[in-house]
């Protein structure tokens, strides 16, 4: 789904991604609009599913979550099913579920506090899903980027 945005919807989301803590007050004194008007098109982009939600960023250590893995799973859901990777959707654990292209089925993103709990979610609760085959987990050594900021085009 792409939206028609214009320069200044453009301009919002880049501050927003920035800083989501921004209040409409400091982005209307940016824009030179009433706090309003702004107010208005921030809603009209949530409307419009381009705004999502908001987060917090939080260090994964600090609550015990220090172990990354990226899974490659495949399944034998038929073609165009997504069974599987909806049930991985429902683990805590799992932050993201991949449909890819090529020998395996999913890539997931997995963050738990160690190996062996790595290995209990596995063991509990990704081999309760019936219709994987296999896995293949790589464990993150460490992390030099990671984050969610898109770029946005300025128009």
């Amino acid at each position: 789904m792409r939206a028609d945005l214009d320069p200044t919807d453009l301009y919002i989301l880049s501050q927003m991604q920035e800083n989501a803590r921004i209040s409409n007050a400091e982005l209307a004194r940016e824009l030179d609009m009433a706090p309003s008007a702004v107010l208005e098109r921030v809603k009209k982009l949530e409307q419009k599913k381009v705004i999502t939600g908001y987060w917090t960023g939080i260090n994964p250590e600090s609550v015990h979550q220090g172990l990354l893995a990226f899974i490659f799973i495949r399944a034998s859901d038929g073609l165009g099913s997504s069974q599987s990777g909806l049930a991985l959707a429902k683990i805590p654990e799992v932050q993201e579920v991949h449909h890819i292209a090529g020998e395996d089925c999913y890539l997931v993103k997995v963050r738990t506090s160690d190996s062996a709990s790595l290995m209990a979610l596995m063991r509990n609760k990704f081999s309760k899903i019936t219709n994987i085959h296999s896995t293949k987990t790589t464990i993150v050594l460490q992390t030099l980027k990671e984050e969610q900021l898109l770029v946005i085009p300025k128009k």
